[in-house]
Parts: structure tokens; C-alpha cells; sequence
């Protein structure tokens, strides 16, 4: 039996986008998720700038692995059963420029579960997301149906039919009766 799981290698396209508005005076750029292909031998492993203009930069990051694991096949399934099925990218700023003149977004992490994507947000890191292709939305979703069982729900009894217990478990009754003194000089 294969121990490996399946996988698929992407890499991720980011771009520098000028910024309109009154917003430009304290920040002319920004950096967002532009998109995820198919990893090619030939966009090696290191980034590289794709393109340059005055509107802005596209970067390629390439040779990243995206996972499928049995226990979390619930993520997959949430995400291929939404409107929008997509990919998930965590990426961080480089502190000091590497690759060129100043610093750029470095992915690190790729993923379509829900469940990454939550963890990573809940972690406070950037985290966008991109329309995910038909074929690997099929992919995943073939995967999740394979190993994800829907939990049928259970009906909660509502409290009042409960029997009343004190603290350590045993029966405990409630009375309306008044046992004992206690009032204006009773």
C-alpha cells in the first residue's frame, strides 16, 4: 500500500498593483494574490519577476506542494461544496529585499481546505484566496468524497425533558412548598 499522499506542485503568481485614490499619499503600492498554475520544470525553484511596467510587477514562486491528508478531507469537502471552490495562499513579506531592489511578498504555504485557511487566519497571517480550475476542484473534491463522511445530526433533547441532577449526579427534586422559616419573624 502507497504511504504517499496525493499531491500536485503549483506555483504562485504575485503582483505589485499601484493604488488609486486618497489612499496613494500614505501607500502608492500594494501586493496581492494574482494567481496559482501548474508548476512547470522550467520555472525552476527560485522566484523571478515575470513582469515590469509603471502599473506595477508579477513575480513567480514556484515548486510548491499541495497535499491532500485523509483527516483533513472535511476542509476539502466544504471548500469544493461553495459557490466559489478556490486555492488558499499564506504569504509574508520578506524583512530585507533578496531577489530584487526591495522586498517582496514570499508565499509560504498552499492549500484547498478550509481548515488551513482558518488556522492560518486565526495565527494572524495573510492569507488570500484565487479561483481554483475546474480540473483540480474535481481533483479534490474526488478525494474528499472518497474519505469525508457527513456526521448525520442529532437531535438535541431540549432541557426540560432532562431529569434533574444535583452536582454529584444523584436525583434532585424541586419543590415550590415552603419547608422552612425564614420571612418577617417566621
Amino acid at each position: 500500500m502507497s504511504t504517499q499522499q496525493p499531491s500536485l506542485q503549483v506555483a504562485v503568481v504575485m503582483r505589485k498593483v499601484r493604488i488609486t485614490g486618497p489612499m496613494s499619499r500614505w501607500q502608492p503600492w500594494r501586493w496581492e494574490l494574482a494567481d496559482v498554475v501548474a508548476h512547470e520544470p522550467a520555472f525552476g525553484t527560485e522566484p523571478r519577476r515575470l513582469r515590469q511596467d509603471e502599473n506595477g510587477e508579477h513575480w513567480l514562486h514556484p515548486n510548491f506542494t499541495v497535499e491532500l491528508f485523509r483527516d483533513d478531507a472535511e476542509g476539502y469537502y466544504l471548500n469544493a461544496t461553495t459557490p466559489a471552490p478556490c486555492w488558499f495562499v499564506l504569504w509574508r513579506m520578506e524583512e530585507e529585499a533578496t531577489v530584487s531592489d526591495e522586498p517582496i511578498p514570499r508565499p509560504a504555504a498552499v492549500s484547498v481546505s478550509y481548515h488551513d485557511a482558518g488556522r492560518w487566519l486565526d495565527a494572524q497571517e495573510t492569507v488570500e484566496q484565487v479561483p481554483a480550475p475546474p480540473e483540480v476542484v474535481a481533483w479534490f473534491q474526488a478525494y474528499a468524497d472518497e474519505h469525508y463522511k457527513i456526521e448525520p445530526k442529532k437531535r438535541k433533547r431540549p432541557d426540560s425533558f432532562k431529569p434533574l441532577t444535583d452536582r454529584f449526579g444523584n436525583p434532585a427534586s424541586v419543590s415550590t412548598e415552603k419547608k422552612f422559616g425564614g420571612g418577617e419573624h417566621g
